[in-house]
């Protein structure tokens, strides 16, 4: 099997799609799967991904996310991909290269699968362009209804994906490695690093990036009314200068960018993690954190409803509820028992939700439409 796969994001930025295709590429790795990456030219100098070709395509950064590098795939684009000849085309949230790519996966007479990843109408909203939606939402209906099947990440967004016209929409959970992100990675020298020299308080964590859907400034409250706590935010973004203004005075540690063994052991040695999002399509850092013994405080986006079970292994709250949220840290950080156990059947679900079985039944999804097949997923 010949995958090709078509992507608006890739290394060396790291986010929630980057480390979802990394998973992927590294267990198409070890099944024997050949591979080919058609990828924004964030670096000139990444032309393989160990021993697998990366097609990059030259582009422009996006004003309002200036992370993402975007532009149409090329001629010489469509040319590598021909060579490589691949047997299908998974698209990973088709945008600008995707839409050539559909193009020239229909002209190579291949079968296509496109993935959720981005809710982009949503972001629009958050920089304040939110009257794009529409358009947005027009734009991913004709990307997801080219291919030939499409995946969301959560049921949440599976049943969003088909009241906005999306036909066929399975199911593609998000999974966990649940040895890397493991309790025994706590540290009493991450503690104090988390809590600024604090490690007998209750830690709050959030992860991720900090930009303003995050909606990071929600959890200030917690900290003004749940006494003895305090909060480590790990992740970078445009938001930190206002978040660093807005939190000045309070017991809060920026911790910046982490990964590898630190990142692990930042999530093991916290005490509750709190995530207030206002978009996402899965959520990845949720499953991280519970795979790390952690109870969760979480608004009801992506997969939260999918993961958490409210009172067993966290709390859930409505978009912007700042009430919810407080109301659940100090459920939490109330009984330090609870929170124990919270954090062991926090740990025993994410046991469940591993990425090698999700990666199987990826594959199983490309053998299926490869053979004419509708996918089971």
């Amino acid at each position: 099997m010949r995958v090709a796969l078509f992507t608006e994001t890739f290394l060396p930025k790291v986010d929630g799609i980057v480390t979802v295709l990394v998973l992927l590429m590294d267990h198409l790795i070890e099944r024997g799967v050949e591979f080919a990456v058609v990828a924004p030219r964030i670096d000139a100098r990444l032309t393989e991904y160990k021993g697998h070709p990366v097609i990059s395509v030259p582009g422009v950064r996006v004003p309002f996310y200036p992370e993402l590098t975007v532009g149409p795939p090329t001629l010489r684009t469509y040319r590598e991909v021909q060579r490589f000849a691949p047997d299908i085309a998974h698209f990973i949230h088709p945008a600008l290269i995707g839409a050539g790519g559909l193009l020239m996966a229909k002209r190579l007479g291949i079968p296509t699968l496109a993935s959720f990843h981005l809710d982009l109408a949503t972001l629009a909203r958050y920089f304040g362009v939110g009257f794009l939606g529409p358009a947005v939402w027009w734009y991913m209906r004709r990307m997801f209804n080219a291919a030939d099947y499409a995946l969301a990440p959560s049921r949440r967004m599976q049943q969003t994906m088909l009241a906005r016209g999306v036909r066929e929409v399975g199911l593609w959970r998000r999974g966990v490695d649940a040895e890397f992100f493991h309790p025994r990675h706590r540290s009493y020298a991450m503690r104090c690093r988390l809590s600024d020299g604090h490690p007998d308080d209750t830690i709050l964590l959030y992860v991720g990036r900090l930009s303003s859907e995050k909606q990071i400034s929600l959890i200030r409250p917690a900290l003004e009314c749940v006494p003895g706590t305090r909060l480590a935010i790990v992740g970078d973004g445009p938001a930190r200068p206002q978040l660093e203004a807005e939190f000045a005075g309070l017991p809060v540690t920026f911790m910046g960018y982490l990964s590898g063994a630190d990142l692990s052991a930042a999530y093991a040695s916290a005490d509750i993690f709190v995530f207030p999002s206002a978009m996402e399509t899965f959520g990845l850092v949720l499953i991280e954190a519970m795979a790390a013994g952690l109870p969760v405080v979480t608004s009801r986006v992506g997969g939260a409803d999918d993961l958490v079970t409210p009172g067993e292994s966290g709390y859930l709250f409505d978009v912007g509820d700042a009430r919810g949220l407080v109301e659940g840290v100090r459920a939490i950080a109330s009984q330090p028992g609870q929170r124990e156990e919270m954090g062991q059947r926090a740990r025993r679900f994410a046991e469940t939700q591993t990425w090698p079985a999700i990666m199987d039944e990826l594959i199983d999804c490309y053998t299926d439409l490869i053979a004419g097949r509708r996918p089971s997923l």
